[in-house]
């Protein structure tokens, strides 16, 4: 993927769709440390704790295909993975215990990825920008409102899934141009690959601990589509 160089800066009035997870705000490192802390706390006889995980796995995409995203749907996750391979039935106790690891996750702080406070707040003074991330609508309008970046986004989108077919229909309800669309964020299963097929061009910034469920390889973009990977946020403003 190339990187972006001076000569090829885009013309003012491009549309930029960012993601926000990892992308805009630390996101995953706090479940990857609650995991961490359940995985202590089952503390299997027999499992290692990569098999531990790799069943917790599991258990989070079958909760997601039947009750979507969010810390409800981690909780959930975490209670059967628990459920499922602990010699002893849950407790309330222990039942208590598991929840508190995904509540330590709603407590947490948001914290910005570097400058893209700043970042954001020159884009957006010469393009048109929209968040497009997935969760759970509640969740995703409270991180964005303890951010402090909704100022300069023009719409919000939270979607259940971000599919190719998604991103259709976003462009189409928001009046998206495909040849000046771009889909930024740190995900190839949900923000690159998914951007690419819906016709619009991508921009990777991959982040050291994304989520292993959006981990998948980035496709080569169609002919006439541009693809570009940056190592950091701060980097859209050599570009755009």
């Amino acid at each position: 993927m190339p990187a972006p160089d001076q000569r090829m800066r885009q013309p003012a009035n491009q549309t930029l769709l960012i993601d926000a997870d990892d992308t805009l705000w630390e996101n995953n490192i706090y479940f990857e440390r609650a995991i961490t802390a359940f995985i202590s706390y089952l503390n299997h006889r027999t499992f290692s704790a990569e098999q531990v995980r790799e069943h917790l796995n599991h258990c989070e995409h079958a909760t997601i295909k039947a009750h979507g995203y969010g810390l409800s749907s981690f909780r959930r996750s975490l209670i059967n993975c628990f459920e499922q391979l602990s010699d002893s039935p849950i407790t309330p106790e222990k039942h208590d215990r598991i929840v508190s690891f995904a509540q330590a996750i709603a407590d947490q702080e948001i914290e910005l990825l570097p400058n893209v406070a700043e970042t954001l707040a020159d884009l957006a003074t010469r393009h048109r920008l929209i968040l497009v991330t997935k969760g759970n609508p509640d969740e995703q309008a409270d991180k964005l409102r303890r951010s402090g970046l909704a100022p300069h986004f023009a719409a919000v989108e939270v979607l259940p899934e971000k599919h190719h077919e998604a991103y259709l229909s976003l462009a189409s309800h928001h009046g998206c141009e495909a040849c000046i669309t771009w889909m930024i964020g740190n995900s190839p299963r949900s923000d690159i690959n998914p951007a690419l097929a819906a016709g619009l061009h991508a921009i990777f910034i991959p982040h050291d601990f994304t989520w292993v469920l959006e981990h998948e390889v980035v496709n080569q973009p169609p002919a006439g589509q541009n693809l570009l990977e940056l190592a950091a946020f701060a980097d859209l403003r050599r570009f755009f």
